[in-house]
């Protein structure tokens, strides 16, 4: 008697058990952060750039050969094929991204000629992040994520991030956190050499809200 009723609380127990297993696996799937960019970049693999097109926030300073790109008012990375890129997540509310700014157009200004950088806003108000642009002087293009989509596909946790990718589409680095002038250096050295940089840490930087 004892042994028949030991065997259903065994049972119950498994059942029990299984059950939360498959729900800590859901919930870590469901808000678990993609990081299969740094790992196959820590592989010393060059991943493919996930796409996107995204409504431009400021098409300033974009060179004469990708003003197409840029002319109906939307951007699919997809056009940018062909120049290296220097992908930079921000907003407005960041203060590490204010403290990046001045060398984002320093370090753009002394390269344009070889590499575009591109600013990608997000988790902002169009105004906000319009008043930023102009008081911090950025003069490169922006485009504007409105739902957080980019982020979530990139890996992106945080805010500033960076993401270096080469004329083919592939990324070569990426810097989490406010980036310095010796990793916009290498991964502008990368990007352009199609080399891999790696994943690393920066600066300061603020949590996705």
């Amino acid at each position: 008697m004892k042994e028949g009723l030991r065997r259903p609380g065994v049972l119950v127990a498994l059942v029990l058990v299984g059950a939360f297993v498959a729900l800590l696996a859901y919930g870590i799937g469901a808000t678990g952060v993609d990081d299969d960019i740094d790992v196959r970049l820590g592989r010393g693999e060059t991943p493919a750039a996930p796409g996107f097109e995204l409504p431009v926030l400021a098409p300033t300073g974009v060179p004469a050969e990708l003003e197409p790109a840029f002319a109906d008012g939307s951007l699919a990375l997809g056009e940018l094929r062909g120049t290296p890129v220097v992908l930079n997540f921000w907003a407005s509310w960041c203060p590490p991204c204010r403290t990046e700014a001045p060398l984002l157009e320093e370090t753009w200004r002394d390269n344009r000629d070889d590499v575009l950088f591109l600013g990608l806003n997000m988790q902002d108000l169009t105004g906000e992040a319009r008043e930023f642009l102009d008081e911090v002087g950025n003069s490169y293009p922006h485009v504007r994520d409105d739902d957080d989509g980019v982020a979530r596909d990139w890996g992106a946790t945080g805010l500033p991030e960076t993401f270096f990718i080469t004329p083919d589409g592939r990324i070569v680095g990426h810097v989490i956190g406010a980036v310095d002038a010796d990793q916009l250096e290498e991964g502008i050295a990368a990007a352009t050499a199609g080399r891999v940089s790696g994943a690393e840490q920066g600066g300061e930087r603020r949590e996705i809200r």
